[in-house]
């Protein structure tokens, strides 16, 4: 679903990106984890087209990034850490919107917007303005429109900040559903405690570089995650 081979980006003289290679498959949840400045950010974002790269491809279900990037786009979603959204928008105006851009059928996205904004409680806040919403709402309304349009792939830079814990419960639901439909979900997280419960697989970085990679119990063992990861990063 999402390959990235040899990818490498620089800012000046700095690598942030050094040569890094990953493969996340169909029905996987796959975690990236790393210390603040290690990459993280800047893998997401060329994953997803929002930032060039200087060596090495990105393919979205077999698709170059930099080939057909409308192509990858139609079959993706993103999430970043802080989504900035039309505030002079109703939330119901801004999710009709996205799924206008993406083609979603009046029928399939009503479906979509009263499933999920029923999932994570904010059907009665639609009608409102983006302005007066809370953070975490805000964070709400980013994930509802992420998957209006039934994404293959859903990468999400540390989604549950912001999230309250039956906000957090229900993303991992949907996540895991999405999973199960055969889609992938890739995503950064700074709680390792979530992604030792929710991963299939993880990703360690440091400094750019890939340190360590695999199934779950094959990167942590009999140890947690938390401990495995402050090992590598010592």
């Amino acid at each position: 679903m999402l390959r990235i081979e040899h990818l490498t980006k620089t800012y000046g003289d700095k690598k942030a990106v050094d040569d890094l290679s990953l493969h996340i498959r169909p029905g996987e949840i796959y975690g990236f984890i790393g210390h603040n400045g290690a990459g993280k950010t800047t893998t997401l974002k060329s994953c997803v087209g929002i930032l060039g790269f200087d060596e090495g491809e990105i393919y979205i279900d077999g698709i170059s990034i930099k080939d057909d990037p409308i192509a990858c786009k139609k079959k993706l979603a993103y999430i970043p850490d802080n989504p900035d959204l039309y505030d002079y928008m109703s939330g119901a105006k801004y999710l009709n919107f996205i799924a206008d851009i993406f083609g979603v059928p009046s029928g399939e996205r009503r479906d979509k917007i009263n499933k999920y904004a029923g999932m994570f409680e904010i059907k009665n806040d639609l009608g409102n303005s983006v302005q007066s919403y809370s953070h975490g709402m805000k964070q709400k309304l980013a994930l509802i429109s992420a998957l209006i349009h039934s994404p293959k792939l859903v990468i999400l830079d540390e989604p549950f900040v912001g999230l309250d814990p039956k906000s957090s419960f229900t993303l991992k639901q949907i996540m895991r559903e999405i999973c199960e439909d055969g889609g992938a979900i890739f995503f950064s997280t700074h709680v390792l405690e979530v992604a030792e419960k929710l991963c299939d697989k993880i990703a360690i970085i440091k400094d750019g570089k890939l340190i360590k990679s695999g199934s779950m119990e094959d990167v942590k063992g009999d140890s947690s995650l938390e401990s495995v990861f402050l090992e590598l990063e010592g």
